[in-house]
């Protein structure tokens, strides 16, 4: 008898365990999905002239800028940072994007933020 109560009791907290660890809840009402490009290697970096501490990737075909150890990229009206040139990208609010990088003039974008919907669309829906 013990040794089925202990089974069971073994069951069930194998059978929790899995149940745990397959279940994944994530609710993200309201935020935008992370850019689709990708970036195979270090992207050449030049300084913003108004901004120096600024970099941004004048080669891509997406907003790409560098500051502080991190990497933004802005699309379709939202901003994203990575720790890595590469992702994994991170939705992030405007008023936690650093103020050096929210100053950055439109013309150091490759992309500028009035056009992105029309830009990425252009393609019937596919990213360049």
């Amino acid at each position: 008898m013990r040794s089925i109560v202990t089974s069971i009791l073994a069951l069930v907290a194998v059978a929790g365990a899995a149940y745990g660890a397959d279940v994944h809840v994530g609710i993200n009402v309201g935020v935008p999905p992370p850019p689709a490009f990708v970036i195979p290697a270090p992207p050449h970096l030049v300084a913003v002239p108004a901004t120096p501490v600024v970099q941004y990737a004048p080669d891509l075909s997406v907003n790409f800028f560098s500051y502080g150890g991190s990497y933004y990229t802005f699309g379709d009206g939202a901003w994203f940072v990575a720790s890595a040139y590469n992702g994994p990208w991170t939705y992030v609010d405007y008023g936690r994007v650093p103020r050096p990088v929210r100053v950055v003039p439109y013309r150091y974008y490759r992309v500028p933020p009035g056009h992105a919907k029309r830009y990425y669309r252009h393609d019937h829906g596919h990213h360049r």
